[in-house]
C-alpha cells in the first residue's frame, strides 16, 4: 500500500512540471525557479519534524549536508532539462533514475534487488528511449536537455539511496526537515546568478511559479518520505516512473490549460511518446504486482 504514495506523487510532479515550464516561458529563469522551489520545500517539509526520530550527534551533520547538496544539484539540472526541452521528453528522461537507483542500491547498500525489479528498470529505460525519439531532430537545445535530464536523474538516484541508507539512524522527522532547511539555505548562493531580482518577476509568472513550486514540494514530501520510512527505493522509483505516462496524457489532453506548445507536435509524435509511456506503465505493474 505504501507504493500508492509515489504513484500519487508522480501525478503531482506532472502538474508541477507543466507549471514550471509555463513560468520558464514567462521568463522566470532556472536560478530563480530553483531558489523559490527550494524555499517552498523547506517550509512545507518543516512539519515533518513531528515524526521525530533518534537524531544524530553534530559530528554526523555532514550527512544531511551531503544530501542537501545532491538535492540542489539534481533540482537545478532537472529544471534546466524542463526549461530547455519538451516536458514529454524531459520527464521520461528523468525516469532513468529508476535503473540508477537499482544499481546504486546494490553498490552502496549491498542489498539484493529482485529480478522482477531489474526487468522493470530495464523496461523503464527502453521506454525512455522511445519517448526521447521525438522526430524533431537533435539540435543543441535538445541534446542539452537530454544530458541535463540524465545528470539530474543520477543526482536524484544518489539522493534516494542515501536517504534509504541514513534515514533509519536519524529518523525521518529529524533528517528530512534538516535536509530541506540546508537546501533552502544553500540556495541563497544562487541569488548572485539571478538575471533579475525576484521583485522583477512579472506578475503573471508568479502564479505558475508558486503552483509549480508547491506541487514539486508536496510530491517530494510523498516520495522522499516514503523512501525514508519504508525504504524499498527501487520499487518506489519504478512506480514513480508512471509520471511519464501522465505527462503525455496531460499534455495531449489539458496542455492548453498551461499554454503548452507540445500539443502542436501532432498525433504521430505524441502517439509515439504514448507508446513509450505505456511501456513505463508495464514496468510499474511489474514492480507492484507480487511485491
Amino acid at each position: 500500500m505504501h507504493l500508492l504514495l509515489p504513484l500519487f506523487s508522480s501525478v503531482l510532479y506532472v502538474f508541477g512540471a507543466l507549471w514550471v515550464r509555463r513560468a520558464a516561458d514567462l521568463g522566470v529563469g532556472v536560478w530563480r525557479t530553483t531558489f523559490v522551489a527550494n524555499v517552498f520545500s523547506a517550509v512545507l517539509f518543516a512539519p515533518l519534524a513531528v515524526l521525530g526520530g533518534p537524531g544524530q550527534p553534530l559530528a554526523m551533520l555532514w550527512q544531511p549536508a551531503v544530501l542537501a547538496a545532491v538535492l540542489v544539484l539534481g533540482q537545478t539540472l532537472g529544471f534546466l532539462a524542463l526549461s530547455r526541452g519538451d516536458v514529454t521528453v524531459a520527464t521520461p528522461v528523468l525516469g532513468a533514475k529508476t535503473v540508477m537507483v537499482a544499481a546504486l542500491t546494490v553498490g552502496l547498500l549491498g542489498l539484493e534487488v529482485p529480478a522482477r525489479l531489474w526487468v522493470a528498470a530495464g523496461l523503464s529505460t527502453g521506454a525512455i528511449a522511445v519517448l526521447s525519439w521525438s522526430g524533431r531532430g537533435s539540435g543543441r537545445g535538445v541534446r542539452f536537455g537530454l544530458g541535463a535530464g540524465l545528470a539530474a536523474a543520477l543526482a536524484f538516484a544518489l539522493f534516494d539511496v542515501l536517504v534509504q541508507k541514513w534515514a533509519p539512524a536519524w529518523g525521518a522527522g529529524r533528517l528530512l526537515p534538516l535536509v530541506m532547511a540546508l537546501a533552502g539555505a544553500g540556495s541563497l548562493g544562487m541569488i548572485p546568478l539571478f538575471r533579475e531580482p525576484l521583485a522583477r518577476i512579472a506578475r503573471p509568472a508568479w502564479g505558475p511559479l508558486a503552483m509549480g513550486s508547491v506541487c514539486i514540494a508536496v510530491q517530494g514530501i510523498l516520495l522522499i518520505g516514503t523512501v525514508a520510512v519504508y525504504g524499498d527505493a527501487t520499487a518506489v522509483n519504478v512506480v514513480y516512473s508512471a509520471r511519464s505516462l501522465w505527462t503525455v496524457l496531460a499534455v495531449w489532453g489539458v496542455g492548453h490549460w498551461f499554454r503548452n506548445s507540445e500539443q502542436g507536435l501532432g498525433g504521430r509524435v505524441l502517439g509515439r511518446r504514448l507508446v513509450g509511456a505505456l511501456l513505463m506503465t508495464v514496468a510499474v505493474v511489474l514492480a507492484t504486482v507480487g511485491g
